[in-house]
């Protein structure tokens, strides 16, 4: 029998951002409940004093739970591209390496920290540099567009 739907081919590299996408949408959500996030009654909208932790390890504001919840919709929205997927991965991965080193240099007592990070947070922002820039280089080698000469 001949089945009349279309079959979708999708690369791994576009798997890749929606499981991405979906756990910073999840991280951003999460971020705002009490018990999964602690001292909600303290979560500033910026800077290095809201004293909400999320996991009780990562410091929180409403800005890095607002950054984590566009991260999230980005991933979403571009993994049904495989070149849109690639781009996400690769180019998050430099964000969160750039959010890293930011965050080992500046005084996070200072108004500078306006996300606000932690250690516990620029580790984790190196290791999302990391692991997104190679999922995205890795799995996306076949994502690029072919430019054929006529």
């Amino acid at each position: 029998m001949v089945s009349t739907h279309a079959t979708t081919h999708r690369a791994l590299v576009q798997y890749a951002a929606l499981a991405v996408g979906a756990v910073f949408l999840l991280v951003g959500i999460l971020g705002f409940i009490p018990g999964v996030t602690s001292n909600t009654e303290h979560l500033g909208m910026a800077g290095h004093h809201s004293g909400s932790m999320l996991l009780g390890i990562f410091q929180v504001s409403v800005l890095h739970n607002i950054v984590h919840l566009l991260f999230g919709i980005a991933g979403l929205t571009l993994w049904r591209n495989a070149v849109a997927a690639k781009r996400f991965l690769v180019i998050g991965g430099v964000i969160y390496l750039a959010l890293g080193f930011y965050g080992v240099f500046i005084d996070q007592a200072s108004a500078a920290n306006f996300v606000p990070v932690n250690s516990a947070d620029n580790v984790l922002h190196f290791a999302l540099g990391v692991g997104m820039g190679a999922l995205g280089l890795i799995l996306g080698r076949s994502a690029t567009p072919v430019h054929r000469m006529a």
